[in-house]
C-alpha cells in the first residue's frame, strides 16, 4: 500500500471520529498544503509541509542591512546640478512616466532591465531607474543586481557586495540578511553576493521564485540587473519571472543586427520598450572577459 493511500485512509477513519468543526479544518488543511498535510516525496517517504508568512515592508525595513553606501557620482544622474545630469535625469522622469502608464493598464512591478552586450549600461539604466521611481510619493523601491556573474550595482551605491542574491539563492542567508538600504530614500538593494560557479541553475531555483514573491508583495517596483542577453542566458530565465523587461542598447555601439536578434527573444515575455543609451562610459566596467 502507498504512502499516499495510507495517508488518505487515515484521513477517512478521522472524518468518521471528528465532528462537522473539525471535519472543516482538516478539509482545509489538505486543500492548502500549508500546514501538517503529508506529502510523498520521490523516494517514499512521507514529508511535512511547513510555509512560514513572507516578511512585511516593516519587518525587512527594521531587520535589514543599513550600511553607509557611498554612492558613485559618475553613475547617478540624480546626484548633480550640472546641465548634462539634469538632461539625464529628466529622461529618466520620462521613463518612469511611461511605465507608470503601462503599470494603470496591466501590473508591472517587477522589471528586468538588461542588453545585447556588455558596456551598452544596463546596469546604469537599472540605477538611475530605481532612483526615479523611488522620487514619486510614498514609493518603495527594491533594485536586484541579478548579474551574479559581473556584478556591478554594489560599486554603483558603494555598497558591500556581500551577502547577496548568490547567499540567499545557496540557503546561506535569509532575505533580511542580504537586502540592504543605505539611503535616507525608500531605495533598498540586494548586491549581487559571493561569486558562484552555477549561477544559472541558482535562478532556476524556487529560492528565486520565493524572492519575486515577497519583493513583489512588499515593494511597488522591483528593477532586476541581469547579465547581457546575447553572452548567457540568465536574463532569459528572469525574464520569466518578471512583468516586463526593458531593453537597453548604446548608441554608437550597439549594430542594428545584433540588437534586433537579442531583442527579439524578449518579444514573447513582455519586451516593453528600447531604452537608447548616450551616457559616457563610466558606468560599466564590464570589459572584454565577460565569461559564460
Amino acid at each position: 500500500m502507498s504512502r499516499i493511500h495510507e495517508a488518505l485512509s487515515k484521513a477517512a477513519r478521522e472524518r468518521k471520529e471528528k465532528g462537522p468543526t473539525e471535519l472543516a479544518n482538516t478539509v482545509v488543511d489538505i486543500v492548502t498544503g500549508m500546514h501538517n498535510t503529508p506529502v510523498e516525496a520521490d523516494f517514499g517517504t512521507v514529508i511535512e509541509t511547513h510555509e512560514s508568512p513572507l516578511p512585511t515592508y516593516d519587518q525587512i525595513a527594521m531587520r535589514c542591512a543599513r550600511p553607509k553606501w557611498q554612492l558613485d557620482p559618475q553613475a547617478h544622474v540624480f546626484l548633480s546640478t550640472s546641465s548634462k545630469k539634469r538632461v539625464g535625469a529628466e529622461r529618466f522622469r520620462t521613463l518612469r512616466s511611461r511605465l507608470c502608464q503601462i503599470s494603470e493598464t496591466r501590473k508591472l512591478q517587477a522589471i528586468l532591465v538588461t542588453s545585447s552586450l556588455p558596456s551598452e549600461g544596463k546596469s546604469f539604466v537599472a540605477a538611475n531607474l530605481a532612483q526615479s521611481l523611488v522620487h514619486l510619493q510614498n514609493r518603495r523601491v527594491l533594485l536586484i543586481d541579478g548579474d551574479m556573474r559581473l556584478a556591478s550595482q554594489h560599486n554603483i551605491f558603494g555598497a558591500p557586495r556581500t551577502p547577496g542574491l548568490a547567499n540567499y539563492l545557496q540557503g546561506e542567508s535569509d532575505e533580511c540578511d542580504v537586502i540592504q538600504k543605505g539611503l535616507g530614500s525608500d531605495v533598498f538593494l540586494i548586491p549581487a553576493g559571493d561569486e558562484v560557479e552555477n549561477p544559472g541553475e541558482l535562478l532556476l531555483s524556487d529560492r528565486m521564485k520565493k524572492l519575486l514573491k515577497l519583493s513583489t508583495q512588499a515593494f511597488d517596483w522591483v528593477i532586476i540587473d541581469s547579465p547581457p542577453s546575447l553572452v548567457v542566458h540568465d536574463s532569459s530565465l528572469l525574464a520569466d519571472l518578471c512583468d516586463g523587461v526593458l531593453f537597453v542598447v548604446r548608441a554608437a555601439r550597439t549594430d542594428f543586427e545584433t540588437a534586433a536578434k537579442a531583442a527579439e527573444e524578449f518579444r514573447q515575455k513582455n519586451l516593453l520598450g528600447v531604452v537608447f543609451n548616450c551616457a559616457e562610459e563610466t558606468e560599466s566596467s564590464y570589459g572584454e572577459n565577460y565569461y559564460s
